[in-house]
């Protein structure tokens, strides 16, 4: 296996969460094991991270010799136990990136395995139009919303406090990858964390869309939140195996 960076650092100039609940039952059947859905108020929590990150380079580097690129991830919220103990943090079933160097270096220099996709967005004034097709023609994106104080009412979580605390534990990420029964590990370290609400007026995705994955009525969308301007750090973790996986990507 090629060497990989040990840390890499930048700037998270924006960074969407869009979430959905689901239920439990029918997302442990996307999941390869060691993974079980980490449930709040009893259902299971799905989402997309629509992420642009900035002057990203190896630790040291000079800011302005980073790269720029604009990225989605499909994930699950999820918790393992190992000899270690029990931990926590996402499953990420696929990944899409309009940059060609994270598509060359994804699992191989840094890990993370990425699809090819053209973004549209517009962000301006609190209003977000965001809009993602994947090269292959299986995976579409597509998020209307605006900044706001308060999450929804109908939300599973009760406070923003309270969805910050959890999507802050979810900051180590295992996705997919060529190889069937290993999946790459990724921790994320924010440095500045802070978050606000999105009112969402539109939200589809295919993946979350398929009835095939989440028939009728086993999956809703909750919430979204929004992130501006973290400085961050990300860590290689180590690789985790088990059977192959039944997520398709």
């Amino acid at each position: 296996m090629s060497i990989r960076l040990p840390v890499l650092s930048g700037v998270i100039k924006r960074r969407w969460l869009i979430n959905f609940r689901a239920h439990p039952e029918v997302v442990q059947r996307l999941l390869p094991s060691p993974f079980q859905p980490k449930l709040h108020r009893g259902q299971a929590v799905v989402g997309i991270c629509l992420i642009r990150l900035e002057q990203i380079r190896p630790s040291g580097v000079p800011a302005f010799l980073g790269i720029s690129s604009e990225n989605a991830a499909h994930r699950i919220a999820v918790e393992w136990a190992d000899a270690d103990g029990k931990h926590e943090g996402v499953f990420v079933p696929r990944r899409d990136t309009g940059s060609l160097l994270n598509r060359i270096a994804g699992g191989r220099i840094f890990p993370g395995e990425h699809h090819g996709a053209n973004f549209s967005i517009s962000d301006a004034d609190g209003l977000i139009d965001f809009s993602m097709q994947s090269l292959d023609g299986s995976t579409s994106v597509r998020v209307v919303a605006q900044e706001t104080e308060q999450l929804l009412a109908s939300s599973c979580f009760h406070s923003l406090a309270e969805s910050s605390a959890f999507f802050e534990g979810g900051c180590l990420g295992y996705s997919v990858t060529r190889e069937p029964a290993r999946f790459d590990g990724l921790l994320l370290r924010t440095l500045d964390w802070r978050v606000r609400a999105l009112s969402v007026q539109r939200v589809q995705s295919s993946f979350f869309n398929d009835q095939t994955r989440f028939p009728a009525g086993t999956i809703e969308f909750d919430h979204g939140l929004i992130m501006r301007d973290m400085r961050h750090e990300w860590h290689k973790a180590d690789d985790l195996h088990s059977a192959p996986a039944r997520v398709a990507a």
